[in-house]
């Protein structure tokens, strides 16, 4: 990157069309670095030496459509990454982030060299434009924090209050305005940027995938339109969640909001019937293109994510499953396949010798008997010297299926969706687990939701059966999860990411070898299935 600077011009005097035109032509759009360099230092140049209202506007307008193609191809460096963020990833973390707020900051600037005399006709339409861009550069920057798994800072939220608040004062917040990069060239509105932001973040950003998060935020800006924005009057019943225009957060509890005066009242009930009619449109078997969901994710994909997003964009409370109280202590957590099968199994992984192949009742004896190791013997040192660290985690609180955890000091990199294995404060023994949701803290730290699989794991050896007679193939670690009636949990096993397709046959060694035909995936994460089983 130090290249890529050294090698850049000094910001320039653009004083009319031409010469922004010009420059904005020749940006490298193949060198994303390069192009993210040049692009800043037009948006410089601007603010340091800013040409007359009209030709500012103009020139802000045309960068639009390249400044997101560039934004987006240097986001690849950081997003679907490993927490805590390595260095090149969080220079262009940053890099992105302080690019989108320059741009807010440019069209803010803008506004106050516009005209504002009455006579002027197009001043409401140039003042709805302006603040509509302030809002979507402003939360374009804090869907960056949630693609990057990052902890907003303070005073992102109050910024995006603030333009929304400036557009409802002037009259212009359900104005009509065009948006180049809308690809049906629908128009749209400052309520709508404003409402869009708001529904990713009920979205629970931090709990979905890169993946997932695009679609969430493609569907959050096609639908927002749907939602109303309404003051609230003096002693007026509040709905459970409300916007405080004055609270850096986005919806929160109505109970926690003493004024009313800074309050705004969000109306769902139309996303509402668009979200139940478009489920049963998809069990009608009509395609997520026709419907416009999108044609990046399958039918059964969008039924999901719907359900998902039913509740909390009706703006109804999900209920919890478990009751969640505060945790104290420290739990013990160990992150990779390879690591989780040596803290569970107690030894390293070998290839297990030849075998006969066991009963369905005799395989029924064995997982019945099968806890032999100690666990609390001493694995530290080995583990240590394999590289399978097991890293403290300060429990914040928890549930009967669950953690908050943080860590605030350095240890192990961490995915959404990995598997785990976590060692209570109170327990004695390694339990799965999956991350659920992940978020590195300002200060570094990292905070992460995480879910125990259900019933006591056993390591144990698995490999496919070849359809034909030959080789076999050598064994994998995999492991083994009882049955738990009290939550209803079946008998399954967890086995890496590809493995699985309905009816394959696989040999499983534990103390013997016994054959066993995979029904259907349960759970999945990053590296991992859970499938259901049958022994055969």
């Amino acid at each position: 990157m130090s290249a890529v600077l050294s090698t850049a011009p000094a910001t320039m005097k653009i004083s009319d069309l031409q010469t922004g035109f010009r420059i904005l032509s020749r940006l490298p759009l193949a060198n994303s670095r390069q192009a993210q360099f040049e692009i800043n230092n037009f948006l410089d140049s601007l603010l340091q030496s800013p040409p007359p209202g009209d030709v500012y506007l103009q020139l802000l307008e045309q960068t639009r459509i390249s400044l997101c193609f560039i934004e987006e191809q240097l986001a690849r460096e950081y997003t679907s990454k490993a927490l805590p963020l390595g260095d090149a990833e969080e220079a262009a973390f940053q890099q992105v982030v302080a690019t989108w707020l320059k741009a807010s900051r440019a069209y803010a600037h803008c506004a106050r060299l516009q005209r504002t005399d009455d006579e002027d006709d197009d001043a409401a339409d140039r003042l709805a434009l302006i603040l509509h861009r302030c809002i979507y550069y402003t939360g374009m920057a804090i869907s960056e924090y949630h693609r990057a798994r990052r902890q907003l800072p303070r005073g992102m939220w109050l910024n995006l209050h603030g333009f929304y608040a400036s557009a409802e004062e002037w009259g212009v917040a359900t104005l009509a305005v065009p948006d180049s990069l809308d690809p049906l060239g629908r128009s749209t509105h400052c309520t709508a940027a404003f409402a869009s932001q708001l529904l990713t973040e009920l979205a629970g950003p931090y709990s979905l995938s890169v993946q997932q998060l695009g679609i969430v935020r493609r569907w959050a800006s096609n639908w927002a339109p749907l939602l109303t924005v309404h003051p609230v009057a003096p002693g007026e019943s509040l709905p459970p969640t409300v916007v405080d225009l004055m609270e850096d957060a986005g919806l929160r509890p109505a109970a926690a909001c003493l004024q009313t005066e800074n309050i705004r009242r969000i109306d769902s009930a139309r996303l509402a019937m668009q979200i139940n009619q478009t489920r049963r449109q998809l069990q009608q078997k009509i395609t997520p293109s026709q419907l416009g969901l999108g044609e990046d994710c399958s039918a059964s994909q969008c039924q999901q994510l719907l359900k998902r997003l039913a509740r909390p964009w009706s703006l109804l409370r999900a209920a919890r499953q478990f009751r969640r109280h505060p945790g104290a202590g420290m739990a013990r957590v160990c992150a990779g396949f390879t690591g989780v099968h040596y803290i569970i199994s107690g030894k390293e992984f070998s290839q297990p010798e030849s075998a006969r192949i066991y009963s369905r009742e005799e395989f029924d004896s064995l997982f019945t008997f099968r806890y032999t190791l100690d666990p609390t013997q001493q694995l530290e040192v080995r583990q240590t010297q394999l590289g399978f660290a097991v890293d403290d985690w300060e429990v914040l609180d928890e549930s009967a299926n669950g953690f908050r955890l943080l860590r605030s000091t350095a240890g192990r990199r961490l995915v959404p969706e990995q598997l785990l294995s976590i060692c209570p404060h109170d327990g004695n023994a390694h339990l799965l687990a999956q991350v659920v949701w992940l978020m590195q803290e300002q200060g570094g730290g990292l905070i992460a939701g995480i879910s125990a699989l259900p019933g006591r794991p056993q390591a144990v050896a698995a490999r496919p059966l070849a359809r034909e007679a030959g080789r076999p193939e050598p064994y994998s670690r995999a492991f083994m999860l009882p049955a738990v009636a009290a939550i209803g949990a079946q008998q399954s096993l967890v086995i890496p990411q590809g493995w699985f397709y309905s009816g394959r046959l696989l040999e499983i060694y534990v103390n013997g070898v016994w054959r066993v035909k995979l029904d259907r995936v349960i759970g999945s994460g990053a590296d991992f299935d859970r499938v259901s089983f049958s022994v055969t």
